[in-house]
Order: structure tokens, then C-alpha cells, then sequence
């Protein structure tokens, strides 16, 4: 794609007495992730689900300089290697970036509008439980647009820094979660 920017970010983490199980119901409990991953996750619901396989939907907003709420729906794929150790898999298919969130002008922006923020995004989980608690590896890959001549001031912090922190943001609030 001409004009893109790949991020590629990779974070790991240990919460000690947090267990493979814990980590894989928390995942999929879509209902909570707001509660867990907020303020960057203001919305969540499963759309379809057969098996270890399911379509989700989040609405998300991400805070720098500027504040961009988008609208997304990933395929995630859940996988277990055995009773300690597992993975998955998140693939987005639609990413839309909402003009005026929560407000009665509200409205998805078109693919000509909307200002490339994160174009796709893939995530890969992989855990497993020894040592007494859960390591937990999580890898992010995202396509963003690249800076527009004359404003990478305003945009090119957001850029460049929104996909490291968010990795950092949702490891984080993972760790935490599991300590509840």
C-alpha cells in the first residue's frame, strides 16, 4: 500500500498466580473488556461464534494530541496447546474512524475521509503457565498511513507513539486484571 507505515511492536510479562485458564476467560469475555482495557476500550460484543473461532466488534479511542474513535472488527482465532499453554490470534476486518463520537452528528467516515490513523491491525497472543504465575507475549502489527507533508508536527507524535503505547497500555491492563 503506497503511503503506509508498518508498525511492528512486541511486549512480554508476568503476573504471578495467574493461570492459563484466567487468562483465556478474561480474553474472551468480550462484555468486560471495557471495564478492563478502559479508557481505550469503550465498547466490545462477540458478533458470531463457533468454537475456538469468533467475529467481535470494539469501539476504541485512542488519546494523544488528538483523539480518534474508531469502530473495528477483528476475526480472533483461540487456541490451546495444552492445559498451561495457549495463543491467538486477531485479524481485523473493518476499520472505520468515527466523525463526532456521541454526539447526534455522529457518523463512520468514509475510506476518503478518514485520516489513516490504523488501516489494519493484527495481534498475536501466546501464554504459558509455569514459575508459579502466567508469561504472557503479546505482538502487534499495524498499518497506518504516513505523515502528510506539513503535518508531522501535529500528526507524527500520534503516529508513531499510539501503537507502541497501546501494546504497552493492554499488556498492562492485562497484568492487572488477572491480579483482580
Amino acid at each position: 500500500m503506497s503511503g503506509a507505515m508498518l508498525h511492528h511492536w512486541r511486549g512480554t510479562a508476568f503476573t504471578p498466580g495467574a493461570k492459563a485458564a484466567d487468562f483465556e476467560r478474561m480474553m474472551q469475555d468480550f462484555k468486560a473488556y471495557p471495564q478492563h482495557f478502559s479508557p481505550q476500550v469503550l465498547q466490545a460484543s462477540v458478533q458470531a461464534h463457533q468454537g475456538d473461532w469468533l467475529q467481535a466488534t470494539m469501539r476504541v479511542r485512542q488519546k494523544h494530541v488528538l483523539t480518534v474513535v474508531m469502530d473495528t472488527s477483528y476475526d480472533i482465532l483461540f487456541g490451546r496447546l495444552d492445559a498451561k499453554h495457549g495463543f491467538s490470534t486477531s485479524r481485523s476486518t473493518r476499520i472505520a474512524e468515527i466523525d463526532a463520537p456521541g454526539t447526534s452528528a455522529e457518523r463512520a467516515l468514509s475510506s476518503s475521509e478518514e485520516h489513516g490513523f490504523l488501516w489494519r491491525q493484527n495481534t498475536y497472543w501466546s501464554y504459558e503457565e509455569r514459575d508459579g504465575g502466567l508469561y504472557m507475549q503479546v505482538e502487534s502489527i499495524s498499518l497506518t498511513r504516513s505523515i502528510p507533508a506539513g503535518l508531522g508536527w501535529a500528526v507524527g507524535p500520534f503516529v508513531k507513539s499510539v501503537p507502541r503505547e497501546s501494546l504497552e497500555f493492554t499488556l498492562r491492563s492485562t497484568c492487572n486484571a488477572l491480579r483482580r
